[in-house]
C-alpha cells in the first residue's frame, strides 16, 4: 500500500505529471480529431474545459462507463482535493478545498457546496446522483459567485443527463454482486415525430443491494440496505427555427436503511433493536427556452421545480436493551435507550432570464460579448425532529433575488479578460415549536475576474480571483449559557488561483494544473457539546458559530494520456493545506479547546486517483484504477482522525456490436477506510467516556453486468 507521508507535494505532482503526458512513439496514436472536446454545461455559455479560467474537473460517460459506476459514490474519488462526509446512507455531504458541511441534523438548509441535477437545484440533497444515462459530471472548484451564488461558496457539483437524440437508440444493462445486489437498467430515445422536430429520451433504472451489514440481535442482514429507483425523462422540442424548449422530469426513490454503526468498531456486525432508514423521495423538473432570433442577443429563460420528502432515522445507543442489561452500571444492570428521528418537506421553485450576447452584438469594437441576468428562488422547508428527549417542529422559507452580469473581452495578443458580478437578497423567516423565530434577511455580493493569456498554441494560462459568500443565520433551541451565539455572521470566502491547461504530443496528452490561496472570513464552523445531565447523555446541543478567518492553500493536478487508440491512461492528485484562524470551543465540561491552527475537518492533505482502460481491435476491454487520501480530522469538535487508504478496482470484460459483458471488482483488496467519525460518551457502563467510534466505507464487492443496446 502507499504511504503518503513518504511523498512531498512536489513528488505527487511529477507522479501526477507523469501518468498524465508521458508518451512513447507509436504509429497508432489518437489525433486531434479523434479526442472529444470537453464542454462545460454548467458555465453560462458552454465553454470547452480548456477554455475555461478555474479549476474545472469532468468525468465523462466514457470514464463513468468503464469504471461500472452506479452511483455518485463510485467515482468521486476520481476528484483531487474532494471529500465527503459518510453521515448518510449515499454521499450528500460534500467537502471541496476543505469548504463544506459534514451533516445537517437541524436548522434551515445552508450548503456551501452546490449540487444541480439537469439545472434542478438538490443542494443538501445529493445522495440521488444515479450515474446511469449520465453524459458527464462537473465539478467546479471554489467560490462561484456570479453564476451560482449563496449556494456555492465552495464550488458546485453538477450532473448532467444524456439529451434526447435525432435517431432511435435503446439499451438495457442488469447487474449481480455479492451483497445480493441486482440493478436492472434501461434507456430509451428518438424522434417523436416524423419531421424531427420533437424528440424524447427516457431512462430508469432499479438498484438494490442489502448493505454490507448483518445485525446479528436481529439476524438480519438488511437493515443497511440500499432500495433505488431513478427516473429521468426529457423531451426536445425545436418549435421554430429560432426557439428550442427543453423539459426535463426526474423522479427518484432511495428508500434505504441506515445501520451502519458498531460500538466496538467492528463495522460490519450490528446490534441495534431499531434500526435507522435514510430515505429521500424526490420529483423535479426544469424547463428551458433558448431563443436565437435576435440578430444581436440570444435569451434564455430557464425554470425549476422540486420537491423532496426525507427521513433520516437512526437508533442512536447503536444497541439493545438485552446488551445494556448484560453491561454493569455501578452495580446495576444499565439502562440506554436512544433514538433519533427528523422528517423533511422540502420545495424549491426557480426562475433564471439570461441574455447574451450573439457574434454580431457583441460591445467594444466588437472584442467583447456580454451577458446579464436576474434569478429568483423560493424555497420552503418544514421539518418534524423527534428524539428520546425532544420534540420540535419547524417551518422555514426563503427568499433569494439576484441580478448579475459578466464581460468576457478578447484583448489582442492572446490575452483574455473575463469580469463577472452577482448581487443577491436573501430574506428569511423560520419558527418553531419551541418558541424560537427569526427572519433575516441581507443582502450579499459576489464575483471574480480572471486574466488569462496563451502561452503558445497549445497552452492557456490565468489567474483568477473570486469572492463567494454564504448568508449568516441561526440556532435554535439553544439553553441560556448559550444564548450568545443565537445568530452567526455571513461567511466570505476570496479564492485567488492560477493556473495552466495544456495539450500535448498532437493533442494525445492534456493536463490542467491549479495552484490556489483561499481567505475565508468569519468561517462558520459546525459546533456540539453533550449533555451532561444525568438521564440525557445521549442528548447533543447543536449550533453553527464564526471562527474568524482561516486560510487554505494547495494544488489541482489531472490530465489524460491517450497512449494508442486503444490505451488511455488518466490520473488526478490533489494538495491541500488548510488551518483554522483564531477559533476556540467549550467542551462538555467546561473545559476551553483551542483549535486555532489546526487543520480543518474533512480536509486530507493529499488525494490521488489513477486508471488505465484497454481496448482491443478484437473486443477484449479492461479497466483499472485507483484512489486513495491522506489522513484527515473527522470533525471539528474534536481531535478524532481517520487513517490514510487506498482502494484498487478492475473491470475487464468483451464488448461486441450490441452487447457487451463483464466481470468488475470494487474495492479489490478489501481497504477497511473510515468515511466519518464521532468522538463523545456513548456507553454508560464506561461512565460515558469518550470514545472514537468510526463509519467504514464499502468492503470489497463482486460483479457481474451484462449490457445490450438496439439501434
Amino acid at each position: 500500500m502507499l504511504n503518503f507521508k513518504s511523498y512531498s507535494p512536489v513528488a505527487l505532482g511529477v507522479i501526477a505529471a507523469i501518468t498524465s503526458t508521458n508518451t512513447f512513439a507509436n504509429a497508432d496514436v489518437a489525433t486531434n480529431d479523434d479526442i472529444e472536446v470537453m464542454v462545460v454545461t454548467s458555465d453560462f455559455r458552454g465553454s470547452p474545459l480548456e477554455k475555461m479560467p478555474s479549476s474545472v474537473t469532468i468525468l465523462d460517460q466514457q470514464q463513468i462507463e468503464d469504471e461500472g459506476a452506479q452511483h455518485f459514490e463510485d467515482i468521486l474519488n476520481s476528484i483531487a482535493n474532494f471529500n465527503w462526509s459518510g453521515g448518510s446512507s449515499r454521499p450528500k455531504y460534500f467537502q471541496i478545498r476543505g469548504v463544506g458541511e459534514q451533516e445537517e441534523y437541524q436548522g434551515a438548509p445552508n450548503s456551501s457546496v452546490g449540487f444541480v441535477v439537469d439545472d434542478i437545484d438538490l443542494s443538501g440533497l445529493g445522495m440521488v446522483s444515479s450515474m446511469y444515462d449520465l453524459q458527464q459530471v462537473e465539478v467546479l472548484r471554489g467560490p462561484q459567485g456570479t453564476r451560482y451564488g449563496a449556494n456555492a461558496l465552495a464550488g458546485l457539483i453538477y450532473l448532467k443527463s444524456n439529451d434526447p437524440t435525432d435517431v432511435f437508440e435503446h439499451g438495457a444493462e442488469v447487474s449481480f454482486g455479492d451483497d445480493n445486489l441486482q440493478t436492472f437498467s434501461g434507456y430509451s430515445s428518438g424522434p417523436l415525430t416524423d419531421s424531427g422536430d420533437l424528440l424524447y429520451r427516457v431512462s430508469l433504472q432499479k438498484h438494490q443491494q442489502d448493505g454490507y451489514r448483518d445485525n446479528l440481535y436481529l439476524g438480519l442482514s438488511d437493515t443497511n440496505n440500499r432500495d433505488e429507483f431513478t427516473g429521468r425523462g426529457k423531451l426536445r422540442w425545436y418549435a421554430t427555427q429560432d426557439l428550442e424548449i427543453d423539459l426535463t422530469f426526474l423522479h427518484a426513490n432511495y428508500d434505504n436503511g441506515y445501520d451502519a454503526w458498531t460500538l466496538d468498531n467492528n463495522g460490519f456486525d450490528t446490534l441495534t433493536d431499531a434500526p435507522g432508514v435514510d430515505k429521500q423521495r424526490t420529483t423535479g423538473s426544469s424547463l428551458k427556452f433558448t431563443y436565437t432570433g435576435a440578430e444581436n442577443f440570444e435569451l434564455i429563460s430557464l425554470t425549476s421545480f422540486a420537491h423532496s420528502d426525507t427521513r433520516h432515522n437512526y437508533d442512536g445507543d447503536w444497541a439493545n436493551p438485552d446488551y445494556w442489561a448484560s453491561r454493569d452500571c455501578d452495580g446495576s444492570p444499565c439502562e440506554y435507550e436512544y433514538n433519533w428521528d427528523k422528517k423533511g418537506d422540502r420545495k424549491t421553485a426557480t426562475q433564471e432570464f439570461r441574455l447574451s450576447s450573439t457574434e454580431s452584438g457583441r460591445i467594444f469594437a466588437d472584442s467583447t460579448d456580454w451577458l446579464i441576468g436576474v434569478y429568483a428562488m423560493d424555497l420552503q422547508e418544514d421539518n418534524d425532529t423527534v428524539d428520546t428527549y425532544n420534540q420540535l417542529t419547524a417551518e422555514y422559507e426563503a427568499q433569494n433575488y439576484a441580478l448579475f452580469g459578466q464581460l468576457d473581452s478578447d484583448l489582442g495578443t492572446s490575452y483574455g479578460l473575463s469580469v463577472g458580478l452577482r448581487v443577491e437578497r436573501r430574506d428569511s423567516d423560520y419558527s418553531d415549536s419551541a418558541g424560537d423565530s427569526f427572519a433575516p434577511s441581507e443582502t450579499m455580493w459576489g464575483g471574480h475576474i480572471a486574466l488569462s493569456k496563451a502561452l503558445a498554441e497549445n497552452h492557456e494560462s490565468y489567474i483568477r480571483v473570486a469572492r463567494g459568500y454564504k448568508a449568516g443565520g441561526f440556532n435554535m433551541s439553544l439553553p441560556d449559557e448559550l444564548a450568545d451565539k443565537k445568530e452567526y455572521d455571513t461567511e466570505i470566502l476570496y479564492n485567488y488561483e492560477i493556473g495552466l491547461k495544456s495539450s500535448w504530443f498532437n493533442g494525445q496528452a492534456n493536463t490542467n494544473l491549479a495552484v490556489f490561496y483561499m481567505d475565508r472570513q468569519d468561517q462558520q464552523v459546525a459546533a456540539s457539546q453533550q449533555s451532561t445531565v444525568p438521564g440525557e447523555e445521549g442528548n447533543f446541543i447543536l449550533f453553527t458559530e464564526n471562527a474568524g478567518s482561516s486560510h487554505n492553500y494547495g494544488a489541482e493536478l489531472d490530465g489524460n494520456w491517450y497512449a494508442t487508440n486503444n490505451f488511455n491512461v488518466y490520473g488526478s492528485v490533489g494538495w491541500l493545506e488548510t488551518a483554522y484562524g483564531d477559533y476556540q470551543y467549550e467542551d462538555k465540561y467546561g473545559t476551553l479547546v483551542d483549535l486555532s491552527g489546526r487543520e480543518l475537518a474533512h480536509s486530507p492533505n493529499f488525494t490521488f486517483s489513477l486508471g488505465a482502460t484497454y481496448r482491443s481491435d478484437s473486443g477484449w476491454f479492461a479497466n483499472v484504477n485507483a484512489s486513495g487520501k491522506s489522513d484527515f480530522y473527522y470533525s471539528d469538535s474534536n481531535e478524532s482522525k481517520s487513517d490514510a487508504y487506498q482502494i484498487f478496482n478492475a473491470k475487464v470484460g468483451y464488448e461486441a456490436d450490441i452487447w457487451s459483458v463483464y466481470l468488475w471488482g470494487r474495492n479489490l483488496f478489501d481497504e477497511k477506510y473510515g468515511v466519518r467519525g464521532f468522538y463523545f460518551g456513548n456507553e454508560p457502563d464506561l461512565d460515558w467516556a469518550d470514545k472514537q467510534y468510526i463509519r467504514y466505507g464499502d468492503p470489497r464487492q463482486i460483479g457481474v453486468t451484462v449490457n445490450v443496446k438496439f439501434l
